[in-house]
Formats: C-alpha cells, structure tokens, sequence
C-alpha cells in the first residue's frame, strides 16, 4: 500500500517575502557594513613597546638574545622551567623547546616605536629626527628580512596640548616610508589616550589626506586605538562610548588596546593594584570586547609592570605572575597583550604554547567530527564553535605552538575555511 501523499498549503500571499526583504534591505546593509566578521588574518600574540630613541636596526635581534639569556640564567632546561610555570606535565619538554626555538627564530612579533609615554617631549628637532631615523629603519629591517611580523608607532594623542606634534611625527614618519619603498604590509598604527569619537575622525581625515597625496589606495592607512581613559568606555551620557569609536573609524580601525595604568589611574585605582586583572580592567575589556564583537576589529589586553629581573627567586615570581596573567587573558578571548621587558618574552610564549597545545588534541578531534557529521566525539558542535575550533588550531599554527603535521584531520584547507580564513598561497 503505498504511502499517502499530503497536500502542503499556506497562508502567506506570494509576494510576502519580497515585502518583508525591501522593509529590511536597510538593515541588510549596516549588518553587512558594521559587522563584516573576523578580518581573517594572522593576529600576533603580542606587541612589544621600544622609546623611539632606544630602538635600533638590532632591537627584535636583541630582544630575543636578552630572552634567550634570561631562560639560560634563571631556568637553564625543562625540568626548571616547568616547576617554575607549573606546566602540566608532558608540556615542559615541548613548550620549553618551542619557546627557545621561537626566541631564535621570531622573537618578536608586533613591535610599536614609542614616541608618547616611553618617550615623553622632546626638542621639535630632536622627535623630528627620531621619526624619520625610525623610517628608515623600519624600511630598512622589512627589505633585509630582519623586521617582526608586524611594526609600526605609537604617536602622541589628539589632546591639544600634543596634537601637532603627534600629528608632525606621523607625517615624517609614513612619508620617510613612502621614500623609501612604500609602506609595508605589517605597517600598524597606533593612536592612544582616546577620549572622544572626534578624535578618532580627525586620525581618519589624516590618513585620508596622506593617500590622496600620495596616491594610494583609499582605506590603505589603518590604525588600532587605545582604551586608556575611562570617557572611551561609558561617555558622559552613561552610554558605552567603544561602538562609537568604532564607527568613528569609518572601517579603518584594526583593534583596540586595553592601556593598564593610564585607565587604572583614571578609576582612581592605587599604583600597587594596577593590573590587567583588576575589576576595573575586567569591566573596561569586557565592553570592549562586546562592541568589538563581530565588526573585524580585534582586541588586545594591556601589560604587567612587574619586570623579571634580580636574583633568580625574583625573576621565578615575576614568570609565574607573568604567565597566570596572560593565560586568563587567553582564557577571556584577549589574545593578544603587551610586553614590557625581554624577560616577559619566555612567559608569553610558554603561556601561549601551552594553551593551544592542551586543547590541540581535543579542538581537531571535535572539527574532524564536525565535519564529518559524525557524534563519536561526544559533543554536537554548531557551525559558530566549529569556526572557533578552527580559530584556535589556526591561532596556534601561527605563533608557532602547532606544526602543521600535528593535525591529520580535517586538512589545514578546510580548517581555513571553517575559520572564515582565505587559504594562504603556497
């Protein structure tokens, strides 16, 4: 007998839909233009902060030898290591290889040359001569091959009383570029002690007249944002101020930096207990991380103070510290975050390579299950946590915590794809 067939009726008229998609192209448009997702790019894990009268051709060299020295000082193999960090066991021997390895081969990732709080005021002539010296440097270190991923200033704000030499320091420097070759793919900007959406505008208009002038492409000169006052979290009128910030942006903003100290000052927060895991930096990072949710502007946690150097037992304390701070950062989604001293560099990587290497065999077992719609893992993934299983296979493969080889299955491809990641030509 066979089965009964069903008439299938509606109630809709035909040319609902149509309807329903012209009332909402409006809103179509501002979710496609203020939240295009994740840019699908390589993040670096940290930045590292240089006063542009301290940096030099060798900085990036030297900040790896200075980490290299401190490890074989104050914790000469794995075994020490590991006590100090309290790695699980299994890890020590791996991190601390991949720690030394990196140290050697890419010792820094994102590197700012300071010309605000690092380096303070100066004779015009002389931060004059600082920004066209860090132009030809850094053009200098990208042809040689000897550049970090990622390099760029940090310029001073756009309060009055700095404002045109912030802005002077920044024509010198990209023009410096310019003369030199261009501006590099790992060129980044920095503009902080941000207050008003204003501000961030006028750092527009700059980078819109330096490529009308130059003849670049429109959109070419990007920039991050700093969080360092509390009027760029909740504005007078008690509204969260970072989403307009944002937009103030017009889409030329790559990320927003959580500023420690400055903000923890502003809360009123004694200097014994600033620090990026104090409630008031809990606070700032999480309206920050909402608003940036979504719109491909990435986030970074600010620093720790507290510097590895002295005796052996002062340095262990500062690693430990170090290393539980970046950690919970990692565990926040704040993947990124800044580095004060060489001596920092140990524990970032160590904190970082362990966190991707303890969920590297789970996160590929779940993707490969996810992909092929299969439950024997245990746990039924949704295409949202697929995308972030890949990003955190990816996360790791970057900074050099995972080597390809390690995961069989789903294929490196198919894990960019599920991130939302252009696959890398070959």
């Amino acid at each position: 007998m066979g089965q009964r067939q069903h008439t299938i009726t509606t109630t809709f008229v035909p040319d609902l839909p149509a309807r329903i998609a012209a009332s909402l192209v409006h809103v179509d448009a501002e979710l496609a233009r203020r939240y295009p997702g994740a840019p699908g790019t390589r993040q670096p894990v940290h930045t590292v902060y240089v006063p542009a009268d301290a940096f030099a051709a060798d900085t990036v060299r030297s900040w790896g030898d200075r980490a290299l020295a401190a490890l074989d000082e104050h914790a000469a193999d794995a075994r020490e290591f590991g006590a100090v960090l309290g790695l699980p066991d299994g890890f020590a021997v791996p991190v601390y290889e991949r720690v030394r390895a990196k140290l050697q081969r890419e010792p820094v990732e994102d590197l700012r040359i300071d010309f605000e709080d690092g380096y303070g005021h100066r004779p015009d002539t002389e931060e004059d001569a600082a920004a066209a010296r860090a132009a030809r440097l850094v053009a200098e270190a990208y042809e040689q091959g000897t550049a970090a991923p990622y390099m760029g200033i940090r310029m001073k704000c756009m309060e009055a009383p700095v404002r045109d030499r912030g802005i002077r320091t920044l024509d010198i420097f990209l023009t410096g570029l310019m003369e030199a070759g261009g501006l590099p793919d790992g060129l980044v900007l920095t503009l902080p002690k941000v207050t008003y959406p204003e501000q961030v505008a006028a750092m527009v208009q700059l980078a819109e007249e330096f490529e009308k002038a130059r003849g670049l492409a429109a959109g070419r000169v990007r920039f991050e944002i700093q969080i360092e006052t509390t009027q760029a979290v909740l504005g007078a009128d008690g509204r969260a101020t970072v989403a307009r910030l944002i937009e103030a942006g017009g889409g030329r903003v790559t990320s927003l930096h959580y500023g420690t100290f400055d903000y923890s000052a502003a809360c009123g927060v004694s200097p014994a207990h600033q620090s990026p895991d104090h409630p008031v930096a809990d606070h700032a990072k999480a309206v920050m991380q909402v608003a940036a949710a979504g719109t491909g502007v990435r986030l970074s946690d600010g620093s720790t103070n507290v510097l590895p150097v002295g005796t052996t037992e002062r340095v262990h304390e500062a690693w430990r510290l170090h290393h539980r701070l970046v950690r919970r950062s990692l565990a926040r989604a704040y993947y990124q975050g800044w580095d004060m001293h060489p001596a920092h560099l140990p524990t970032r990587y160590a904190a970082v390579y362990s966190f991707y290497r303890e969920g590297l065999e789970q996160a590929a077992a779940r993707l490969a299950a996810y992909v092929a719609e299969s439950t024997d893992v245990g746990v039924l993934d949704e295409p949202a946590t697929a995308r972030a299983l890949g990003s955190h296979l990816l996360r790791g493969r970057d900074c050099g915590a995972i080597d390809e080889p390690e995961v069989v299955a789903p294929a490196w491809g198919e894990i960019e794809r599920l991130a939302g990641r252009v696959r890398r030509s070959e």
